[in-house]
């Protein structure tokens, strides 16, 4: 593991401590779960804008055969 420092407001610094204790977790440990949840929402969120972006990006093409076609043409043997 790598240390770093981060600044935490009295507010968030008491919370983190109860819930620690309530918890039977140390500080550290929670920080490092949040940060684990927050690294997965986030790629959630990265990977749905790409698909978002890339629907639809053929739909004006005029170089692409006729996919409906040749799927009926498959259909049929």
């Amino acid at each position: 593991m790598i240390r770093t420092q981060i600044y935490l407001t009295e507010r968030q610094k008491a919370e983190l401590a109860a819930m620690a204790k309530a918890l039977g977790k140390k500080q550290s440990e929670l920080i490092r779960e949040a940060v684990d949840r927050l690294i997965e929402q986030n790629g959630k969120t990265s990977r749905q804008a790409v698909l978002k972006e890339a629907a639809g990006i053929w739909k004006e093409r005029a170089d692409l055969p006729d996919f409906g076609k040749l799927r009926r043409a498959w259909d049929r043997q």
